[in-house]
């Protein structure tokens, strides 16, 4: 499989655009749910251009060996946040849309703790049919990019940061 690999800069203007598109569509969230672990710098970038609080929750879908498993499951839900949901726009943030699984297990586990309203915002939606389905209490699907069905390398993944950059720049 194609593999395509992203540098921080590249991140950094990716969630940028996609925090003006949320501005663009007026919905202004009171806080920012980050997926770990992927959503976590995404979330924290947008948060510097939205300037809402974040919360994070676990949801695992791949095992150990980057294999995907038959159901996403909770790994980290902070019961705490529970409490700090109800009434609220939630702004749910991951960095792939893939299959839509984990996206669609989220949202509807977030649901349960009746907010205002949610949107999801993802930097990469890979255009390919799709396991899981949005639900319709999503008021706005925010994407920094459309890709193939490809491989993607994130930066935070690199154990050598100035390797993965440089196979950033060939593509």
């Amino acid at each position: 499989m194609e593999k395509r690999y992203f540098t921080y800069q590249e991140i950094h203007k990716t969630a940028k655009s996609m925090a003006e598109q949320i501005t663009a569509c007026n919905f202004e969230p009171d806080v920012i749910v980050a997926i770990g672990t992927g959503g976590f710098i995404p979330a924290r970038i947008i948060r510097t251009f939205l300037g809402k609080p974040i919360l994070a929750v676990g949801i695992a879908y791949y095992d150990a060996n980057d294999k995907p498993t038959e159901f996403p499951r909770k790994v980290q839900w902070i019961e705490e946040a529970e409490h700090q949901l109800a009434g609220k726009r939630i702004l749910l943030v991951d960095e792939v849309d893939d299959s839509r699984t984990t996206l669609e297990y989220c949202v509807t586990e977030l649901l349960r703790h009746h907010p205002a309203a949610i949107s999801v915002a993802v930097l990469h939606n890979k255009n390919k049919e799709k396991r899981g389905t949005m639900p319709p209490e999503v008021s706005h699907y925010i994407v920094g990019q459309q890709l193939g069905d490809v491989w993607i390398v994130y930066p935070w993944d690199a154990k050598d940061i100035d390797l993965h950059d440089s196979l950033a720049q060939k593509a």
